[in-house]
């Protein structure tokens, strides 16, 4: 690719934005990425606990958004969704647009898959749990495959990460991890998490996989292999 590549970024939490322009500064720097952020998606979802059919709406537009912007490396070549608790809407959005779109998860949970059938997942936003605990379970049944999947919400990270405490919310999330037992690999399930990386990976001395390096190379492998053809 000589030319940029045009790369949207939508979220819903503003602490996953930092994460990912991280990873692409050190994975993908040839990359021009722009971020959309709408913190009420995650405020909302919280309140009504459920993806209601306006909040769907509300993905499309944003995604419609995203792929009319042109400027820098033309018109949008890619989106990618950081935002986790979202997969139906993300996966309604991807069935509807001609360019590749990424939810924020399934390119680590693929690296997930291919490290064993017992799998630590931790979250910082709860609405998060259960969803991507099921796309996990979903991806392995998909494959054939039965998974154990150890999901354990760290209480009170995110809070921290909030309010700068960013000491506390990665000693939080590692002592969540200590929680999860015996598993092959252990998944940060949101971008906002990566930063923990290392306090996980002590207190569990197992694999850990972050969202934010695995989806880069995933869109930049998706978007040569387009080029490609």
């Amino acid at each position: 690719m000589n030319e940029p590549v045009r790369i949207a970024l939508i979220h819903a939490l503003e602490e996953s934005v930092l994460p990912i322009r991280e990873a692409f500064a050190r994975l993908w720097p040839e990359a021009y990425t722009f971020d959309l952020l709408d913190t009420s998606l995650a405020v909302d979802l919280a309140h009504t606990g459920t993806l209601d059919r306006a909040m769907m709406d509300r993905f499309q537009i944003l995604a419609d958004y995203a792929l009319a912007s042109e400027g820098k490396g033309g018109r949008t070549q890619g989106i990618l969704f950081t935002c986790s608790a979202f997969g139906p809407a993300i996966d309604a959005v991807k069935a509807r647009l001609p360019v590749p779109v990424l939810r924020p998860n399934e390119s680590a949970f693929e690296a997930a898959l291919e490290a064993g059938d017992r799998i630590g997942l931790i979250v910082t936003f709860g609405p998060s749990l259960a969803a991507l605990k099921r796309e996990l379970v979903d991806m392995a049944k998909a494959r054939g495959r039965s998974l154990e999947v150890n999901a354990v919400l760290a209480e009170g990270a995110l809070a921290a990460l909030k309010a700068g405490d960013v000491d506390l919310h990665d000693r939080l999330v590692a002592d969540a991890a200590g929680r999860i037992g015996d598993v092959d690999a252990v998944v940060l399930g949101q971008f906002s998490m990566a930063r923990a990386h290392r306090a996980v990976e002590r207190a569990t001395h197992r694999r850990v996989i972050s969202t934010p390096d695995s989806a880069v190379v995933a869109l930049q492998r998706s978007l040569r292999s387009d080029q490609d053809r």
